[in-house]
């Protein structure tokens, strides 16, 4: 399994915040589908105002092409992504082109923990 964090934006429009909320109480079950299909193993969507976080755990395929894959699965899948980004913008900080931003990690609780053991050496 491969963890990816990505970070986006909504428009700075309540009625666009308050769609895109809508909008994810009742995911199209294509969409779903098709997550799964492309290696989606789980994802969680947060949100803190405008902005979005989104926690993506693939199967070790590139999720950059297992996400252009599940665009490309269907005109229903098509369609949901197009509306998606229609309430959507890129954030600052991101490659240009980008639309969800990857994140890059700074902590990790486990590879402290497991730095800290092996610093420790073998318990007697």
């Amino acid at each position: 399994m491969t963890r990816h964090v990505f970070a986006l934006d909504l428009r700075d429009d309540p009625a666009a915040i308050e769609a895109y909320r809508a909008h994810h109480q009742r995911v199209w079950p294509e969409v779903i589908v098709s997550l799964r299909r492309v290696g989606i193993l789980d994802m969680d969507i947060y949100i803190l105002g405008r902005r979005l976080v989104m926690v993506v755990d693939t199967d070790g395929r590139d999720v950059r092409r297992a996400f252009a894959a599940h665009v490309a699965s269907g005109p229903r899948v098509a369609e949901w992504e197009a509306m998606m980004q229609a309430l959507q913008q890129a954030p600052p900080g991101g490659r240009p082109g980008e639309w969800w931003a990857e994140m890059e990690p700074v902590f990790s609780l486990r590879a402290q923990e497991d730095a800290s053991a092996a610093a420790a050496g073998p318990r007697s």
